[in-house]
């Protein structure tokens, strides 16, 4: 069966194409306007039959969201507690800042509305909801013109029979209805509003979106997105729970870093995605890191996601300087529209015009086998860079931009390693997107990280992570039970509710039993602690938890009491992967592969560099620095003190001579 990845980023649309007997790439300039214009036109290109299965990696929720162009939304909840998502936590992301600001709510006062009802954190109900006062609330929502309505109660968590009739009620509106307890049937209400209310506002958004593809590319062909817990669903359940797909793009490049890291014999790596608009990294211990506690557009979200940490950095952040005289990279990005000065149209100075100012690109080389670079325009604009930054060389003005968004990329790497307890010497830096390979190794360096890998094709890495993942969902129950309480019989049984609605979403799904696995997880914490730490469950869970407490924040005390908050439970769909030969490595020499010698500049100076091209290299090959790789998604730089050797899968394991 034809099996198509696709992942929109901000400036390409990628695509990998699998028919069973070979693969196929292609990358395309994206269409911001309607990200579903570049798709079509990939599909015509490759002329694609209607068949088959389509996943796609998207980006339209987190558009929407980030640039706060969803629906008109309204807030049903609890009386007395309408103004939680303004509120919010007393947190202050800015703790210096000496007017700090709070984002302005998704839900505005008067679109939120409460109803009176009461119940109980042990789900009794305190005060029963009058259901003759719900037809009066139908009609203010329709009267508000609302487009999407969330529904978040206290404590339905622990019961949900009121959010139940209120959804039954709301039904006439005809517009998306997100009830907590479906999205997000866990505790804290401000994260569970928060969620639900993003829900909603995307739904709409997303339900246009992939109702509009789906048409365009037709029934015969199965439609799946990709999810930000790394696993892919039927367009249905993406337009039912847009909030799960914030992330999709970015979980898809580390779903293909893992796994391409994994085969090469890798269980430890950081995953570095630099494409045209940001640069996405996370940290892989043994496996992919799930967490339910990110914050995206300054907003909670409490879902499941891979945990990626995101920087405004990438091929086409912006240079400028700023009023106090200083270089500045990011995060404000040139797109694929009008994009780097080097793409033809665009004006304002960008990380990939400095790489081709240095000569680690050449114009004489086009992006993605099309795109040809335009170095005349280049320089007049780095002279006027220089001249702002009072320095007068244009060429040590480019290797500034290419040094700030380092420093900036470094910081991110630090945040999931060095921050959270990990040695970066200990992990491999796996560099993807379409510019990762040109600043890999300069990153390793920094952070005596012993080892960067190459996959193929890195420039197209997300969509065929997308391909690679499973179908995923998780399914989630707050129980805050004291662990000297917790009985296995009653844990099992509570774990054997949150299967049995697994497993009838996987067979929706199309899924047969056999392919089927499931994974039950928990969330603990010491007594009045605020936060838990997700680990797999096991019998001896309490255990386990002290050891990751130690881990994680460096002390455990055996003898305090434990709870458990939330029980968990991951269902996967195994899909098939596409095969991945090994290739029996050959001799050193890449002499085959070498296209010219030219001048580029690394670390301030001009030197004599190599220049390959990727398609000729093969296992065994070794690459003495400086040294650039071409290929047709992506350009890899090996710096002057670093070899490269190409593995049995093609991949390139670049390491310092020293």
């Amino acid at each position: 069966m034809l099996r198509i990845g696709i992942d929109t980023g901000g400036t390409f649309t990628d695509f990998i194409i699998l028919d069973g007997r070979s693969v196929r790439t292609l990358k395309l300039l994206s269409t911001p306007s309607n990200p579903a214009d570049a798709i079509l036109d990939g599909l015509g290109r490759i002329r694609w039959k209607r068949a088959g299965e389509i996943r796609h990696g998207s980006t339209v929720a987190t558009n929407a969201l980030l640039e706060r162009k969803g629906a008109r939304t309204a807030l049903v909840t609890t009386a007395g507690f309408e103004d939680v998502l303004e509120i919010g936590r007393q947190n202050r992301p800015r703790i210096y800042s000496l007017v700090p600001s709070r984002p302005e709510p998704l839900v505005p006062a008067r679109l939120r509305f409460g109803v009176t009802e009461r119940t109980l954190y042990d789900g009794a109900i305190l005060v029963p909801l009058d259901p003759r006062g719900l037809p009066g609330l139908a009609a203010k929502l329709r009267a508000a013109g609302v487009e999407s309505v969330a529904v978040c109660l206290l404590f339905s968590y622990a019961n949900p029979l009121h959010e139940k009739q209120i959804g039954r009620a709301l039904e006439n509106l005809k517009v998306p209805l997100s009830l907590s307890h479906e999205i997000l049937p866990e505790f804290r209400e401000y994260e569970r509003t928060s969620t639900t209310v993003v829900n909603a506002y995307l739904a709409p958004v997303m339900g246009r979106y992939l109702a509009d593809l789906e048409k365009r590319l037709g029934r015969r062909s199965t439609l799946r997105v990709m999810q930000s817990n790394g696993g892919a669903v039927r367009a249905r359940v993406a337009i039912r729970e847009p909030v799960r797909t914030i992330l999709s793009g970015p979980a898809g490049g580390v779903v293909g870093a893992w796994e391409t890291a994994r085969r090469a014999g890798y269980a430890r790596i950081l995953s570095f995605d630099m494409g045209g608009t940001s640069t996405d990294v996370a940290l892989c211990d043994g496996g992919i890191r799930i967490t339910g506690e990110s914050v995206i557009a300054q907003f909670p979200i409490g879902v499941p996601v891979i945990d990626i940490h995101t920087v405004g950095a990438g091929g086409g952040s912006i240079a400028y300087v700023d009023a106090g005289g200083a270089l500045r990279v990011g995060p404000e990005s040139a797109g694929a529209d009008p994009g780097p000065i080097c793409y033809g149209k665009g004006d304002r100075i960008t990380v990939t015009d400095a790489n081709l100012l240095l000569g680690r690109l050449q114009s004489d080389y086009p992006l993605g086998g099309t795109l040809r670079l335009h170095a005349e325009k280049v320089a007049p604009a780095f002279r006027a860079l220089a001249r702002r930054m009072g320095i007068g060389d244009p060429l040590a003005a480019a290797q500034g931009v290419v040094d700030v968004a380092n420093a900036n990329m470094e910081a991110a790497l630090r945040v999931i390693s060095v921050e959270r307890g990990y040695d970066p010497r200990d992990f491999t830096l796996v560099t993807f997107g379409g510019a990762g390979g040109l600043h890999a190794a300069d990153l390793a360096r920094n952070l005596s990280i012993p080892r960067v890998l190459v996959p193929q094709n890195p420039g197209l890495l997300s969509a065929l992570g997308v391909l690679l993942s499973d179908s995923v969902q998780d399914f989630s129950q707050t129980v805050m039970l004291p662990s000297a309480d917790a009985d296995p019989a009653s844990l099992d049984s509570r774990y054997r509710e949150l299967e049995r609605r697994a497993l009838a979403s996987m067979r929706r799904e199309g899924f047969a039993e056999r392919d089927i696995r499931l994974e039950r997880w928990i969330d603990m914490r010491y007594r009045g602690q605020s936060y838990e730490l997700s680990f797999p469950y096991s019998m001896r869970f309490e255990r386990e938890f002290h050891r990751r407490h130690e881990q994680r924040y460096g002390y455990a005390d055996a003898a305090r009491a434990t709870e458990i908050v939330t029980l968990r439970v991951r269902v996967r769909g195994l899909t098939a992967k596409p095969r991945m030969p090994a290739e029996r490595p050959g001799r050193a020499d890449p002499s085959a592969a070498l296209l010219y010698e030219r001048r580029a500049h690394f670390g301030g100076r001009p030197v004599k560099t190599r220049f390959y091209e990727r398609a000729r290299l093969r296992a065994g090959n070794e690459i003495a620095g400086p040294a650039i790789v071409f290929e047709y998604s992506a350009t890899t730089a090996v710096p002057p003190g670093y070899r490269c050797r190409v593995d049995r899968f093609r991949n390139l394991e670049i390491i310092p001579t020293d």
